[in-house]
């Protein structure tokens, strides 16, 4: 009973840390236009065939950007709760953690440059054609930008937690954006059609999860799936 109750207590410290970042992608016009052009630079990464180091670097520096925004409205938010009224003070905690997304957001533009500069300055559509492509970096990319349609739609329907219900279901969508890279990446063998199928059950089994356990109806697991197959095909559909 007790390893029961600290299993509960961990899923909920999820719950309200994902509730933390759909009220922060919902409120917050900073935190929107940041995670907008984490996308768009996971996307144009694909384009330029980074390397395992380098597409590193580039999720360090977009963790370190969304962390501290977080952190600057969760500072504003306790600093408005303690007073309604102008307190030096209070305008300097505010200051200390904008200026705290400000350092980030230059270390994103210094490893900007330093990754992508040299790679966009010599960028051709010969490049273009010639390049290689990873199956890894897809996949990440592709699972990065799952997750972020599934908060951003979550923020925009305000209904559920990103845990427990709501539409889309983020689980199904992040199980069947996995079967849909594993499929793409095995092909149409024998032995990667096997692969392919046991990806597929793994994917049915999480969806049907969530309904069984009356977190997610079977709309919502069925647009999370659709959301997972659509964005992913889409990435590796295009680069692959």
């Amino acid at each position: 009973m007790a390893a029961e109750g600290r299993k509960t207590t961990l899923l909920q410290s999820f719950n309200h840390a994902f509730q933390g970042l759909v009220h922060a992608v919902r409120r917050e016009r900073n935190m929107r236009f940041h995670l907008a052009v984490a996308v768009v630079v996971l996307i144009v990464s694909i384009f330029l065939n980074l390397s395992k180091l380098e597409l590193a670097a580039v999720l360090v520096a977009i963790t370190f950007v969304l962390v501290a925004e977080l952190v600057n409205s969760a500072i504003e938010t306790v600093v408005d709760i303690v007073t309604d009224e102008f307190d030096p003070r209070a305008k300097i905690a505010k200051d200390v953690a904008a200026g705290a997304v400000l350092v980030a957001a230059i270390n994103a533009l210094a490893v900007a440059y330093l990754v992508l500069a040299d790679r966009l300055t010599h960028f051709s559509l010969d490049l273009l054609t010639a390049i290689r492509r990873s199956p890894t970096h897809l996949t990440i990319v592709a699972f990065a930008v799952v997750m972020a349609l599934v908060i951003a739609i979550k923020a925009t329907r305000r209904r559920g937690t990103p845990l427990s219900g709501g539409l889309p279901s983020g689980h199904t969508a992040l199980a069947f954006a996995g079967w849909t890279a594993v499929t793409f990446i095995v092909g149409a063998t024998r032995e990667g059609l096997l692969v392919s199928a046991i990806a597929f059950v793994m994917g049915v089994l999480v969806a049907q999860s969530r309904m069984e356990s009356g977190i997610h109806s079977l709309l919502e697991v069925l647009l999370g799936a659709l959301l997972g197959i659509l964005a992913t095909t889409l990435i590796f559909q295009v680069w692959f």
